[in-house]
């Protein structure tokens, strides 16, 4: 599948500074009873939202100043639990491009690329600079992250480095998933299957059958 390339990401941060935060927090379980439920307001929903319905104003994505953020910084082991890829519809539905953390769940950082979304872990040290940089600029300051040179920098000239597989930064550079990264050797799988049914006629005819 084919989508927006993601080079580079601007604008506010939202700190939400929370550890072992999990799927069923990120998108509950209630808003996947419905297909046309509304992944943006059924992010973090009972954080955001108190058991009665009313707005937590108090909660960083409610506050006026991140209402639009593209960049969340989470705390260690966001988006474990289970490997529900809602939590990913339900971040990208709110408008939020990246998430920067320490040690994110594997299968989190997964579902977050093959939607779009750059997951950024970095080490401890940095993650606490960065954190403390959030805080202060209360959303009135502008986050960079620049996929295509691995730097997270501000306006002041604060810097840092961060890493990621080679895999993932050409499905989101180049917005693609999986499936849309092998359709781009489509000629090449197309001169397989033509040589192979030359050379082992066969596998055709099982094929054939198979079917």
């Amino acid at each position: 599948m084919k989508r927006e390339p993601l080079i580079e990401v601007h604008g506010a941060a939202a700190p939400l500074l929370r550890d072992d935060v999990d799927t069923d927090q990120i998108i509950p379980s209630a808003y996947l009873k419905d297909m046309n439920a509304d992944m943006a307001q059924g992010l973090l929903a009972y954080m955001r939202r108190t058991p009665d319905g009313q707005v937590n104003h108090d909660f960083v994505l409610e506050r006026p100043a991140f209402k639009a953020t593209p960049i969340l910084i989470v705390g260690s082991n966001f988006g474990c639990g289970s490997s529900r890829e809602h939590a990913v519809w339900a971040i990208k539905a709110f408008g939020i491009r990246c998430v920067i953390g320490v040690a994110m769940a594997d299968f989190f950082r997964e579902n977050c690329v093959n939607n779009g979304v750059l997951p950024i872990s970095l080490e401890l040290p940095a993650w606490s600079e960065l954190s403390q940089w959030a805080v202060a600029a209360e959303g009135q300051q502008a986050l960079h992250v620049d996929l295509a040179r691995g730097v997270i920098k501000t306006d002041a000239g604060q810097q840092w480095p961060f890493e990621i597989a080679s895999h993932a930064r050409t499905l989101l550079m180049e917005g693609l998933d999986d499936i849309g990264l092998s359709l781009k050797h489509m000629s090449a799988i197309e001169a397989w299957e033509a040589r192979t049914a030359r050379q082992r006629p066969f596998m055709q005819s099982c094929a054939a059958i198979s079917t």
